[in-house]
């Protein structure tokens, strides 16, 4: 059964990312999903609804938040796009997943729902349906970017660096990656996230604060649909 899992965010730079990466790697394992490269894309697609309540949850900085998204890794898409359900609590968040078909996500984005609704056998993609029927979420930002990760299988500990993160409204171009990407950081300015169960070990903990780091609160989804409206 899915728990609440601490989850800390890190604003880095190059440098700060380099000597990290130096240590994680003697403590932690790379993921093995990343490939010879040792990264991989991550790009997600994110939904609101007709109050953009996901936003505003961030924007107020409630203690509980949601949102609905549908991500996919790398340039293909054939058998690895998934639903995903991300609730948040008081630092905490669990997420619920299922995967879907490229024809279930090309149905959702041209508007025929109830066809979806009707066809599947996913729970969570028929509430995701429920939610497009009932409150009109639609799609709202892409979001894209590099992924570095790190792994504790025993412990269940992960560590991720996100460079190059970008948002674009193309919503039709989701699938073949080939939208117009736009910058929400700086050029030296990457994301580092570490999501663990109950306890962080202490040589990790001390791995991850040293050189004053500082915890920071940063929503990719918020900042990509605030980056979004700027152009408007």
């Amino acid at each position: 059964m899915a728990k609440y899992r601490n989850e800390w965010k890190y604003i880095c730079s190059d440098w700060d990312l380099k000597l990290l990466e130096n240590r994680l790697s003697g403590v932690l394992e790379k993921d093995k999903h990343a490939g010879d490269s040792g990264s991989y894309a991550v790009r997600s697609l994110y939904f609101d609804d007709y109050s953009n309540a996901c936003a505003k949850q961030n924007a107020a900085s409630l203690p509980e938040r949601y949102k609905w998204r549908i991500r996919y890794y790398g340039g293909g898409t054939s058998k690895h796009i998934h639903l995903e359900f991300k609730r948040k609590h008081n630092g905490q968040g669990i997420k619920k997943s299922c995967k879907i078909t490229e024809a279930e996500c090309k149905k959702i984005l041209n508007g025929e729902t109830m066809q979806v609704f009707w066809s599947t056998g996913e729970d969570l993609l028929k509430q995701f349906c429920i939610a497009i029927m009932t409150r009109r979420f639609e799609p709202k930002a892409i979001i894209d970017y590099d992924r570095t990760a790190y792994v504790e299988p025993i412990t269940n500990i992960r560590v991720t660096i996100d460079r190059n993160i970008s948002a674009s409204n193309e919503f039709d171009k989701f699938l073949s990656g080939k939208y117009l990407k736009i910058p929400l950081q700086g050029k030296d300015q990457h994301v580092l996230e570490v999501k663990f169960d109950d306890i962080m070990p202490s040589h990790l903990q001390r791995i991850i604060n040293a050189y004053e780091r500082k915890p920071a609160s940063f929503s990719k989804y918020y900042y990509g649909r605030k980056k979004l409206e700027e152009l408007i």
